[in-house]
């Protein structure tokens, strides 16, 4: 049975070689939001014939065809998730690298206030927090 990620591949008719299949899989199943070296080390696990430069060109393609979103986190490094199905925003722990996806209502609809305020409909956004864990903001508030 193909991975998500690899059936919307096959959807978009985008040719599936075995290397394609391996990293639409390693997508598929990443709870995180790998960069490219991360993509290719869990790839490599499985296939160690895949190169990272596959997984480049892997990875712009499958963005290309709206499979995949690109973010860039602040850590220099482009970070992948499968194209939401449903809008979420992210929080980025600064001190772990994690990021966590949440949605908030009222934080949707005070966006699409202020842009009516201004005279727009707001069509997209997005909005990424960046943070760190409450015990150790406190800690360095101290220092």
């Amino acid at each position: 049975m193909p991975s998500r990620i690899e059936q919307l591949c096959i959807d978009k008719g985008l040719k599936m070689t075995e290397q394609r299949r391996v990293i639409a899989r390693v997508l598929s199943e990443s709870a995180d939001h790998p960069d490219v070296e991360a993509v290719h080390r869990r790839a490599a696990a499985i296939d160690p014939k895949i190169s990272i430069a596959t997984v480049y060109r892997t990875v712009r393609l499958f963005q290309e065809a709206s499979i995949l979103e690109r973010h860039d986190f602040g850590d220099g490094r482009a970070r992948y998730e499968e194209a939401p199905t449903e809008h979420h925003d992210h929080l980025i722990d600064l001190q772990s690298g994690k990021v966590i996806e949440f949605r908030n209502e009222a934080i949707e609809k005070l966006q699409r206030e202020v842009a009516s305020r201004l005279g727009y409909k707001l069509v997209d956004h997005r909005l990424e927090l960046f943070a760190v864990p409450l015990d150790s903001a406190a800690a360095t508030a101290k220092k």
